[in-house]
């Protein structure tokens, strides 16, 4: 998986939005090895803040020809909407341990500050909780994720994380107790509980559903 926040401003955002929906995704799913791009917007008053989530079919696609070929020549539009993102940060590669199926309303997404070596028994302590679908953890892999090119030049820089956990669920509510129920396993994961957000599905799209080639 690939995920990817930033943050934009209120009067930038149905740009964005547009942006997203009308291109970005559809283009990144042409990517032969993306398979499915997911967005999803924090669940923060006041602040635009969203989550791209990218299945692969491989962590390898993250510096092949391809890809970079797409991150080296960005759009005119891609062009105007970089340089605007806020607080960006990407990580991108193997998802080493995982629990339950499917994708739910509501999705927590904390980054760890260290890579997980794919333990799978919290996972399934958590997804036996009320109204939770699943569980996934993800090891970034530095060294494809931070590549250098010319949309990362048009930001300005990128933050960084080391490892991701998501837990999908029916409602924020759901999210919200089955943390606070895990908090100290969490903690020894590598994330802080206090600083996880809940997002909103906002917009999802797989590749061959229309995309450019």
């Amino acid at each position: 998986m690939l995920a990817i926040w930033s943050d934009v401003g209120p009067e930038q955002e149905t740009d964005y939005l547009h942006w997203l929906t009308r291109e970005h995704a559809a283009e990144r799913v042409g990517v032969p090895g993306f398979e499915a791009a997911r967005v999803l917007r924090a669940e923060l008053p006041g602040t635009c803040r969203y989550l791209i989530l990218y299945e692969l079919a491989d962590p390898s696609v993250l510096a092949g020809a391809d890809y970079l070929a797409r991150l080296n020549a960005p759009t005119p539009w891609s062009s105007r909407v970089m340089p605007i993102l806020r607080n960006f940060a990407r990580g991108g590669g193997r998802v080493v341990a995982e629990a339950g199926a499917g994708q739910g309303g509501s999705l927590l997404a904390l980054r760890l500050d260290r890579a997980p070596a794919g333990e799978a028994g919290p996972l399934q302590a958590i997804v036996a909780e009320d109204r939770i679908c699943a569980a996934r953890l993800i090891a970034v892999d530095a060294a494809r994720t931070e590549v250098s090119t010319r949309e990362k030049a048009l930001r300005g820089g990128d933050g960084s994380f080391p490892g991701l956990l998501l837990i999908e669920a029916t409602d924020a509510d759901a999210l919200r107790r089955a943390l606070a129920r895990h908090a100290a396993a969490v903690r020894d994961l590598g994330g802080e509980p206090a600083e996880a957000t809940a997002y909103a599905t906002a917009f999802a799209l797989r590749g061959g559903a229309g995309t450019a080639g």
